[in-house]
C-alpha cells in the first residue's frame, strides 16, 4: 500500500496482521528502548525494524540496528534515508538512497474517525472547511484521519531536514482525489513557517500522496533533491 505512494527509487516493505507482525529478533542496542514496553509495543517495534532491514538488503546495504535519535527519529545507515510507521495490524518501512531524495515521510492509520477533540487540535480553520467539502465529494473517506496522517508524514519529512519541531498548525494541507479513483489522491502542504534550505533554495511546500484501503489510510511525502 505504501509502495504505491512512493517513487520507484524508494524501497518499501510492509507487514500485515498478526501472522506477519511478530516479535522479530532485535539487533544490538535496540532492546533497551522497549525493555519495559508491553507485548504489543514490542512486536510493532521489532516488526517495523525487520521491515527496515529487509529494505536495506534490497538496497544492497547490510542489515543494521535502527536506533531512535533526536525526538525519536530513526537513525539510518550512511547513504540511506527513510521513514517508518506502525498502527494496529500494520507496519511499514520505506528507504531510499540519499542521492535519490532529500527526505521522505510515511504514515499509516486505522481508517476510522479521530477521537473527539483531536481534529480541533490539529486542523486549521481552512482545513476543516476543505474537509467538509471532501466529505461531500468522498463521504466514504474519513477526512479527519486522512488529515492527521498527512500531517504526520509532513513532519517525518520535515524533521530530518531541519532538526526542529513542526506544529500541526504550521502546515496547511489541501487534498485532491485521483480522477476515477475514490480512494486515492494527492495533497499539498504549504509550510507556514520558513521551510528547510535545500541546496541554497528555501522549500515552501511539500507534496504527497494518499490512499485508503483495507481499513487503513496511508500517506507519503517525498522531497526531491532538485
Amino acid at each position: 500500500m505504501i509502495e504505491e505512494l512512493l517513487p520507484d527509487a524508494v524501497i518499501a516493505v510492509e507487514a500485515h496482521g498478526s501472522d506477519e507482525i511478530v516479535e522479530a529478533p532485535l539487533f544490538p542496542g535496540e532492546e533497551r528502548f522497549v525493555a519495559l514496553a508491553v507485548a504489543k509495543r514490542r512486536r510493532e517495534y521489532a516488526t517495523v525494524r525487520a521491515c527496515a532491514r529487509r529494505a536495506m538488503e534490497k538496497l544492497g546495504v547490510p542489515p543494521q540496528p535502527v536506533l531512535p535519535g533526536e525526538r525519536g527519529a530513526p537513525q539510518w545507515p550512511d547513504g540511506l534515508l527513510g521513514s517508518m510507521t506502525h498502527c494496529d495490524g500494520y507496519c511499514a518501512a520505506a528507504l531510499v538512497r540519499a542521492t535519490d531524495l532529500a527526505s521522505l515521510g510515511i504514515d499509516a492509520e486505522p481508517h476510522a474517525p479521530l477521537p473527539d477533540g483531536v481534529l480541533e487540535a490539529v486542523a486549521l480553520p481552512a482545513e476543516r472547511e476543505r474537509l467538509r467539502a471532501l466529505a461531500d465529494e468522498r463521504p466514504e473517506v474519513h477526512g479527519d484521519r486522512l488529515l492527521f496522517s498527512a500531517k504526520e508524514s509532513v513532519y517525518k519529512a520535515w524533521f530530518p531536514l531541519t532538526g526542529e519541531w513542526l506544529e500541526f498548525s504550521e502546515a496547511d494541507i489541501e487534498f485532491t482525489a485521483e480522477p476515477g479513483d475514490r480512494a486515492r489522491g494527492r495533497f499539498r502542504a504549504e509550510l507556514l513557517v520558513p521551510g528547510p534550505l535545500l541546496d541554497g533554495r528555501r522549500i515552501g511546500r511539500f507534496e504527497g500522496r494518499w490512499a485508503v484501503r483495507g481499513g487503513l489510510v496511508a500517506t507519503a511525502v517525498t522531497v526531491p533533491r532538485t
